[in-house]
């Protein structure tokens, strides 16, 4: 199962029970003026093995910190992989602010890995 959340409009999950595209054809790497998007990747270790009451708690956490986030515009919680990936628009610190209100409501999540590419 793999909870997509797209927040170029409002934020949406939506819940896929099919494979879907490989993320590096989904996700954006520009924003609708252009400019480069950034991104980052977040592991929440062994979440697709919990509960479906703890998986829809730790989702709709997620969500809720990213619709607070004007800078977010695609994420997705893989759940097969236990990754979330978050591409948002470059501004000093957004990367750190969210991971860390990301973390206040999911602890176990841990930053794996950011892509900072501002040319």
């Amino acid at each position: 199962m793999k909870i997509r959340i797209d927040t170029s409009s409002a934020p949406i999950a939506v819940a896929e029970s099919s494979p879907g595209l490989p993320l590096w054809q989904i996700a954006p790497t520009r924003d609708s003026s252009g400019r480069r998007l950034i991104d980052f990747m977040m592991l929440i270790p062994r979440l697709r093995s919990r509960t479906p009451d703890e998986i829809e708690r730790a989702s709709r956490d997620i969500q809720a910190v990213l619709a607070m986030h004007q800078d977010v515009v695609f994420a997705d919680l893989n759940l097969k992989l236990n990754v979330l990936w978050v591409s948002l628009r470059s501004r000093p610190g957004a990367i750190s602010e969210l991971v860390a209100a990301i973390r206040l409501r999911v602890p176990e999540a841990v930053l794996v890995g950011h892509h900072s590419d501002l040319h």
